[in-house]
């Protein structure tokens, strides 16, 4: 990846919408050349994909948690359970599984307290191999869905 490259990954993150002539004119590239490259960071990974990225209050989710989990390990088809158990449900915006304790980071968004603790009850607490969950509330975004440095 060169700094062209780096410079195209730029303006998609500040407007994933731009078309590829102005794309072009932006990174000062003329459209085919630029096309290629835009193909190439599709084709190899770099760009994995585009979307809206959308307020969740404006669609009912005012409310947001950091949910630790710490898992009893088992076997390693604990950990797989887990993770696709987690994947299946569309409250959990965001799994990271960390180093150390806990084991897991999950950012799970609810339309309030009730629905959370709902979920919680549900899903959350009976998620394969748990052996502990520590919620956090989000009081407020500082910094939110970032683009990456260049």
């Amino acid at each position: 990846m060169d700094a062209m490259d780096r410079k195209i990954l730029t303006e998609l993150q500040k407007d994933g919408r731009l078309t590829v002539t102005e794309l072009a004119s932006r990174v000062r590239l003329s459209v085919s050349p630029c096309h290629r490259r835009l193909r190439d960071l599709e084709r190899e990974g770099a760009i994995r994909g585009y979307r809206a990225v959308v307020d969740p209050a404006a669609v009912g989710l005012h409310f947001e948690t950091l949910v630790f989990a710490t898992l009893r390990w088992e076997s390693p088809e604990t950990v797989t359970a887990f993770e696709e158990a987690v994947a299946g449900i569309p409250h959990v915006l965001q799994a990271q599984r960390l180093f150390g304790e806990p084991d897991y980071l999950l950012r799970v968004a609810t339309a309030d307290l009730a629905a959370y603790q709902r979920l919680y009850d549900e899903r959350l607490a009976r998620l394969p191999g748990v052996q502990r969950l520590t919620s956090t509330l989000v009081m407020k975004n500082v910094v939110d869905d970032r683009p990456l440095p260049a």
